[in-house]
């Protein structure tokens, strides 16, 4: 039973985790104009989540 609640509680963060780093690339690239890389995250969706996430950490 620990085990599911575990597992429940990663897919909850996940599924809060991809949207919000979705948003965050948004936010940025159309802040930045960056229209290439805007076109790039919507056509290929992961690569705007790594960019949103790299964003919150300083990576970009």
């Amino acid at each position: 039973m620990k085990d599911n609640a575990l597992l429940v509680l990663f897919f909850i963060a996940m599924m809060i985790t991809g949207p919000a780093a979705w948003i965050t690339h948004l936010v940025r690239c159309f802040t930045e104009e960056q229209w290439g890389f805007l076109i790039g995250g919507a056509i290929f969706f992961p690569v705007a989540i790594v960019h949103g996430i790299g964003i919150w950490f300083g990576a970009w």
